[in-house]
């Protein structure tokens, strides 16, 4: 392991392919000079979005693991550190589908698998990354939060219950460490994103749900890319915590 980190870098926890908030997340980050690292459950999306940031003339490093792994976790940071970079941005975007589940059909095990990968996952990510930037006293942390972050809808207490878990983590996060230089924000996606995973939804369903959306009716990714990096480039004096993200006609 160098003993001098000479880089900063921004890692993405929770990335499929281009068309999506991670994938949008990290194209953004290496267009601004970056090196990211993009990590994912899928090698061979990962491996396609490397290769699109790369011909923009980014650099992006893919990284497969389980989010919800604390061994994993730890293994990403140190492997970056061995790398001679430090974690200047971090953004925990990973989570499972949010399908409905009537209450009393939701078994302890769909629960718990909601709970380990949309809030435990970032709960890990977030102790890893404080640990890298308290020593320089900066850094922004970035989580992704839904509409069922702050409500929950009938059908959906399982992911509401774990997203609104992640808001309340991310809550104390910025409590603990804002004095400390660390800017901890959380982002309410709230309404359909224009996707790859909603258009790959339903042999066809969903890529009928985001043309009845019509113009400007779901949230682009770049678009949802570029608030999260103006987060990042906040002054101290005027750090945003929750950033509440929709398209102009979806109703709150």
């Amino acid at each position: 392991m160098m003993n001098e980190l000479t880089r900063s870098c921004a890692i993405v926890v929770g990335v499929g392919v281009r068309a999506g908030i991670g994938g949008a997340l990290c194209a953004r980050f290496a267009k601004a000079g970056m090196p990211v690292y993009a990590v994912g459950r899928d090698a061979e999306k990962l491996r396609t979005l490397i290769d699109e940031i790369a011909k923009d003339g980014g650099n992006a490093t893919a990284v497969t693991l389980d989010a919800s792994r604390p061994e994993e976790i730890a293994s990403l940071f140190d492997r970056i550190a061995s790398d001679g970079c430090h974690p200047e941005l971090v953004v925990f975007n990973a989570s499972e589908r949010n399908v409905p589940k009537a209450f009393l059909d939701m078994t302890p095990e769909f629960v718990e698998n909601l709970w380990r990968v949309c809030c435990f996952g970032g709960l890990l990510v977030g102790q890893e990354a404080v640990r890298r930037m308290l020593p320089r006293q900066q850094g922004t942390i970035l989580f992704t939060g839904a509409t069922a972050s702050i409500r929950g809808r009938a059908e959906f207490g399982g992911f509401a219950s774990a997203k609104a878990g992640l808001r309340s983590i991310a809550q104390a996060m910025a409590r603990e460490f804002g004095p400390k230089g660390i800017h901890v924000a959380h982002i309410i996606v709230d309404g359909m994103v224009d996707g790859a995973r909603v258009g790959e939804f339903g042999n066809g369903i969903g890529k009928s749900i985001l043309l009845s959306k019509g113009t400007d009716g779901t949230l682009d990714p770049d678009a949802v890319a570029e608030s999260y990096w103006q987060l990042h480039l906040q002054p101290r004096s005027v750090w945003t915590h929750e950033l509440d993200l929709r398209p102009f006609c979806e109703p709150f």
